[in-house]
């Protein structure tokens, strides 16, 4: 899906906003679509109005792109797997700045990634790829949200002049997290349970305690 198809206003606020925010002034926007500030407050209302809109068409881009990207889509890394194409560039930084807003878009986002996430799991532990764990659920919560921080962190933190190559940010992050990723959740970190084994017998002491 390309964003050219879609409504002029919609496409030029959605770049807009990807580039400046969601503080970014009607009249820019308007300009960039070739119309009045006037005429895009008639035809949505308000800037809420066409915040709506935009939110509307990003979340139908994320189904397509689940769709198109499936295996990705259920492992949680659709971000850093569509970033790493240009054309996907200007509506992966929307995301971005959805969730970090806290808006109900990027709420959205970040539950159905984990929700995802967890048949993604649920299949790889039947298959015996993955060991199964004592929760499943707080497991998948904690992968996915890591892998989701880092790379919005690594956005964030992007080299001044990255703005418009995310694409290579995205494939720096893979070449980079990769290895570390592998090793800990294959090898594991530690030499011993002791961590654990303690964490283990403090909470079933706090079980027997209420």
């Amino acid at each position: 899906m390309n964003v050219s198809d879609n409504d002029p206003i919609v496409h030029a606020a959605v770049m807009r906003f990807a580039v400046e925010g969601f503080d970014a002034p009607l009249r820019e926007i308007g300009a960039d679509a070739g119309v009045s500030a006037a005429l895009i407050m008639k035809r949505f209302g308000s800037k809420q109005g066409l915040r709506e809109a935009t939110d509307a068409y990003v979340l139908e881009w994320i189904r397509t792109a689940k769709i198109e990207h499936i295996a990705e889509a259920a492992n949680g890394q659709i971000l850093p797997a569509l970033a790493q194409y240009d054309e996907y560039a200007p509506l992966i930084i929307y995301v971005v700045h959805s969730i970090l807003e806290g808006s109900d878009l990027g709420r959205d986002f970040v539950e159905q990634m984990i929700a995802d996430a967890e048949e993604y799991m649920a299949s790889s532990v039947e298959q015996g790829l993955i060991r199964p764990s004592r929760d499943e659920k707080a497991r998948v919560r904690y992968m996915a949200l890591s892998g989701l921080g880092s790379f919005l962190l690594t956005i964030l933190l992007r080299p001044e002049g990255d703005d418009a190559d995310l694409a290579a940010v995205s494939r720096r992050f893979i070449s980079e997290q990769m290895l570390p990723i592998l090793e800990i959740y294959t090898e594991g970190a530690f030499t011993s349970s002791a961590l654990l084994d303690d964490y283990l017998r403090g909470h079933d002491e706090s079980d027997r305690d209420l």
